[in-house]
């Protein structure tokens, strides 16, 4: 593996921040490799997006992926879109130079936990939609990928209390809320700059399933647990029924003895992962709840299908 860290995709803003840097972890192989973008969550309060990439790294170079670990800025130095206009400018950033890095320009897949999860569905649902772009960075490339793989994303947050576990108690806590995801200090409302019941259409703005259907979407592997007590399981569920719906490829992993991460026990932590089970859809059909064993295994092979690369002629 080769690593190279603290490339800029795009000039630090604020200066002196981190919010648009990545790491880059590469395998040794003869062919250009297709790459995984992974972006960590920190419900928007941080620019630390590249933390965990490294987790990532040690499971799928070793099967030939390269990992970019990416850091989007955080609520504090940016209002939406700017998160959504980082992550397109930093896959631009990845397939300009993608010669430079022996990538395959054409194989790209992003992956996510928590707001890197939402971070990974909107860009998935949104690539190259013009004025979604934004004027961060290198422009000129596609901001499209191949693959979606996202961990307990927030989807539609004004849904979001109506399903939180306990009653929303622990969140509060956590936050030091009284009114969880409404409240105008969570972090959906400090994302948006006003508090998520006083402007809808922001919220609609920065929700996934909004561009789902008005077009072809890449592939989805979604993974979530039921005992989430920050993002509720609903908010996969949503996104899942909408692909679904709108006849795009999508895999919902259900974990009903998991809270809110973290993404790698959900993958190994037997305990974690104990009666798991998966739905899928394709093409508008729809297979029933079925039990599965969720591991690393799954999602190299999620990615290796949706990443094959084209056949030599």
């Amino acid at each position: 593996m080769d690593v190279t860290k603290d490339l800029a995709y795009a000039p630090a803003d604020p200066p002196g921040t981190q919010g648009h840097l990545l790491d880059l972890y590469l395998p040794r192989s003869a062919r250009p490799a297709p790459l995984v973008i992974f972006s960590s969550g920190s419900g928007w309060l941080a620019d630390s997006g590249r933390q965990g990439a490294d987790q990532v790294a040690a499971q799928l170079n070793p099967r030939g992926f390269a990992v970019a670990g990416v850091a989007v800025r955080s609520s504090g130095q940016a209002l939406f879109p700017a998160q959504l206009h980082d992550i397109k400018a930093a896959i631009r950033w990845l397939r300009a130079h993608a010669t430079t890095y022996h990538l395959d320009p054409g194989r790209i897949a992003v992956m996510g936990d928590s707001s890197g999860g939402w971070v990974t569905a909107m860009a998935a649902v949104t690539g190259d939609i013009p004025h979604l772009e934004g004027d961060v960075g290198t422009r000129g490339p596609s901001s499209a990928v191949q693959a979606a793989v996202p961990f307990y994303p927030p989807t539609d947050f004004l849904q979001m209390d109506t399903h939180m576990v306990d009653a929303c108690k622990p969140f509060n806590a956590v936050f030091g809320l009284t009114g969880c995801h409404c409240d105008p200090r969570s972090p959906e409302s400090l994302l948006l700059g006003c508090p998520i019941k006083d402007c809808p259409d922001q919220v609609a703005a920065a929700n996934p399933l909004t561009y789902v259907g008005a077009r072809p979407t890449p592939p989805f592997l979604i993974v979530h647990g039921e005992r989430d007590l920050f993002v509720p399981y609903h908010q996969s569920r949503l996104l899942y029924e909408k692909l679904a719906a709108a006849g795009d490829e999508a895999r919902l992993v259900s974990l009903p003895r998991a809270g809110h991460g973290p993404f790698a026990a959900m993958l190994t932590d037997q305990e974690t992962r104990r009666d798991a089970y998966e739905e899928t859809a394709q093409q508008g059909r729809t297979t029933p709840p079925r039990p599965m064993t969720l591991s690393w295994q799954t999602v190299v092979s999620f990615l290796e299908q949706r990443l094959r690369a084209p056949s030599a002629k």
